[in-house]
């Protein structure tokens, strides 16, 4: 019996032609499914017939009883190193090997910085005008000796940084275990998080979901923020509480709110932000980028290949 491999998520339909999936893994069949599966028995039964499956990121969740329904899945691999959608110690219960991909360049920290000037200039409103036959209608703020605030001065927090000093900007950063000296290595001047909020012009956010975490933005937070100030979640859309959302956007502050994140991917039909007023929205764009891509399958398809020899990598 040939090796089947599964590869789920294919929105854009390029996983074929980012590896050599054929040269790799000879004899082995792949298919590439390019619609999202987000019902359990459905996903079930479209995968029963695989040994191995990729994953793409968090779009897929593989909970304890999804991967007891697969008793021929022997490899997941999901790309990237952390996938909080993966139960990784039912996996391992159920003889299923878990495996992650290098990856993350600075796609992630490009669409912030694409998202903090979309909100900050009016991009889509000005373009949105000139197509209905309209012209200037506002002046835009400055940036250039304003309070960048980064909540998580990690990797991308600290590339974040680094273009913020570039556009003259104050850079301080917060976390809950951030030291000074830390904060100066990433560029930042460490502050309280009631500080950050009250002061920035822009807050952004880099912090990994975990329980300490959930809801670390809420209505204290943002009833704190400056009139004319915005927000910017590329991370993970639960660091921000929900509802104080909400509310704050039924209110008068932020004057403007980026998410390329979101509780339930694809966000759904007549989901609230989908009309959500002073808000720029990005369909999950931050890591889909061509090099992060070719990194992902690549190390995917090396993944699959070491399992089959006997020796496999990046297990996680």
């Amino acid at each position: 019996m040939s090796l089947r491999v599964a590869v789920l998520d294919d929105y854009q339909q390029v996983a074929e032609s980012q590896a050599d999936w054929s040269g790799r893994l000879p004899g082995a069949e792949t298919v590439f499914f390019p619609r999202h599966i987000a019902d359990p028995d459905e996903l079930v039964a479209a995968l029963a017939p695989f040994d191995v499956v990729v994953a793409m990121r968090e779009r897929t969740a593989f909970p304890r009883e999804v991967l007891r329904r697969l008793p021929r899945l022997r490899l997941l691999v999901t790309t990237g190193m952390r996938n909080a959608s993966l139960d990784v110690a039912a996996a391992a219960e159920f003889g299923v090997l878990v495996c992650g991909t290098g990856g993350y360049p600075t796609g992630t920290s490009e669409l912030t910085w694409a998202m903090i000037l979309g909100l900050v200039r009016g991009v889509a409103g000005d373009d949105a005008r000139v197509r209905a036959g309209g012209w200037q209608q506002r002046v835009a703020p400055d940036l250039s000796g304003e309070v960048l605030g980064i909540v998580g001065l990690g990797r991308l927090g600290t590339q974040v940084a680094a273009v913020g000093a570039a556009f003259g900007m104050d850079v301080v950063a917060w976390s809950p275990h951030l030291t000074a000296e830390r904060a100066a290595e990433g560029g930042a001047r460490l502050v309280g998080k009631d500080e950050l909020f009250a002061t920035a012009k822009v807050a952004t956010v880099h912090m990994v979901l975990a329980e300490g975490t959930r809801g670390l933005i809420g209505d204290a937070e943002l009833g704190a923020m400056r009139a004319g100030s915005y927000l910017v979640n590329t991370s993970r859309f639960g660091l921000i509480e929900e509802e104080a959302l909400r509310r704050a956007l039924a209110g008068d502050r932020p004057a403007g709110v980026g998410l390329d994140v979101f509780d339930v991917e694809p966000l759904p039909d007549g989901h609230w932000l989908r009309t959500a007023p002073r808000t720029l929205l990005s369909p999950h764009m931050g890591y889909v980028t061509e090099q992060t891509y070719r990194i992902f399958y690549g190390d995917a398809v090396e993944d699959i290949a070491a399992w089959q020899a006997g020796a496999p990598v990046r297990t996680l």
